[in-house]
């Protein structure tokens, strides 16, 4: 290749972000054009958007400026909305330009899974963006509202959780915090207020270990929440939800956190999908093209049972150090490195000062866990943006 090779990483989130940081760091001058395209200049951490969703935090603790990420004179910034990506042709549409590649990253983020649910997608709120938490929180305080002006309308006052998965548990730990600090702001009695978490499987937080999600459960439901597990939601209206046994439930609100499927441009690109995902190789790039990387909720990685890993924040910047290495060497013409996910633990949080959590052999609960949590936070930041950032956000 006689002139210098183009790559272009399509979304700023945990991949996209941490690969072009990654390059940033390791390419040597003129070895490469980079150029980050995203349809906000910001990046925004996703496994804090419950916080502001519930109204417990502000959605800025969430946000991180672009500019404050990357260095402008190597990587090129492009605020714009991908509309088709063209791998044939070695292009990418987007709303208002087009650009061209050499080597491609896509890293664009999951859509919500509402598994052909009639009327999920029309009538739920999904926690999926600084956008979207911001909607869900004034929504939230809206139904405070409304009920002072029509005190028959106890509806108003149900809140149902469609998921127990990470997002949905997490949610819960903060609503339950918030909802009574809003009942005193607006003179309401608390126990009008209902918190409902339906969810198909039969445990909350599936796969987790029985004793935390026990604990989990317990604590929320301590705290108000009622669980109604082994029960899928049969049909979702514009006032409340119909389960698969019958069970009708009038509410004001429904936030849907009980799935994530992958980029739809992927599957109109043309290449292989389930649920918009790809299957990538163990260098993480598509079998269709060499030259183009999937990351985060668009890959399916499998592991050695042949079963998909989940689609977390720590797998996407695992993949986001393989694939800027394979990109370094694939231009200097080295060899590259295998994906293999290390699992450095898991922990949920329950709301402040609480959590749980498994590291290594290691289970963790309450304020231990909510450290680690923190902890977790604190070192994402420090990958980023170094001790600056860590200073400026530090949760």
């Amino acid at each position: 290749m006689s002139r210098i090779p183009r790559i272009v990483i399509l979304g700023a989130g945990y991949g996209g972000v941490v690969t072009a940081i990654r390059l940033q760091k390791h390419l040597n001058y003129n070895e490469a054009d980079v150029t980050l395209v995203n349809k906000h200049d910001y990046h925004y951490i996703t496994t804090h958007l419950h916080m502001p969703a519930a109204g417990t935090v502000s959605p800025e603790t969430a946000r991180i400026d672009i500019s404050k990420l990357i260095d402008e004179f190597k990587i090129d910034f492009v605020k714009s909305t991908v509309a088709q990506i063209r791998p044939q042709d070695k292009k990418v549409i987007m709303e208002d330009s087009t650009l061209s590649y050499d080597y491609l990253v896509v890293g664009l983020g999951g859509e919500p899974e509402t598994f052909g649910i009639p009327g999920l997608k029309e009538h739920s709120l999904n926690i999926r963006s600084l956008n979207s938490v911001r909607y869900i929180r004034e929504h939230i305080e809206f139904q405070f509202a409304k009920y002072k002006q029509e005190p028959h309308r106890t509806d108003y006052l149900t809140f149902v959780v469609g998921g127990a998965g990470f997002t949905g548990i997490e949610f819960l730990g903060e609503l339950v915090n918030r909802l009574p600090k809003l009942c005193k702001e607006f003179d309401v009695d608390p126990t009008l207020v209902k918190i409902i978490n339906v969810e198909a499987a039969p445990t909350a937080l599936p796969g987790f270990d029985p004793e935390l999600v026990e604990y989990a459960t317990d604590l929320l439901t301590s705290k108000g929440v009622i669980f109604k597990l082994a029960t899928p939601i049969k049909e979702c209206r514009e006032d409340g939800v119909i389960l698969a046994n019958g069970e009708v439930i009038k509410a004001g609100t429904v936030i849907w956190t009980g799935g994530i499927r992958g980029n739809r441009l992927l599957e109109d690109a043309g290449f292989e999908t389930t649920r918009g995902r790809v299957i990538v190789d163990s260098h993480l790039r598509t079998k269709e093209y060499e030259n183009v990387y999937v990351l985060g909720d668009c890959s399916i990685v499998l592991n050695e049972q042949g079963k998909p890993y989940p689609t977390t924040a720590q797998i996407s910047i695992q993949q986001a150090e393989i694939c800027s290495h394979n990109l370094i060497a694939t231009i200097r013409n080295t060899p590259l490195k295998t994906f293999s996910f290390t699992n450095k633990g898991m922990v949920a949080s329950l709301g402040r000062g609480d959590a749980i959590g498994v590291v290594g052999k290691h289970k963790v609960k309450g304020f231990t866990a909510a450290m680690m949590k923190r902890a977790i936070d604190v070192r994402y930041l420090y990958m980023i943006g170094g001790i600056p950032l860590v200073i400026k956000k530090g949760f």
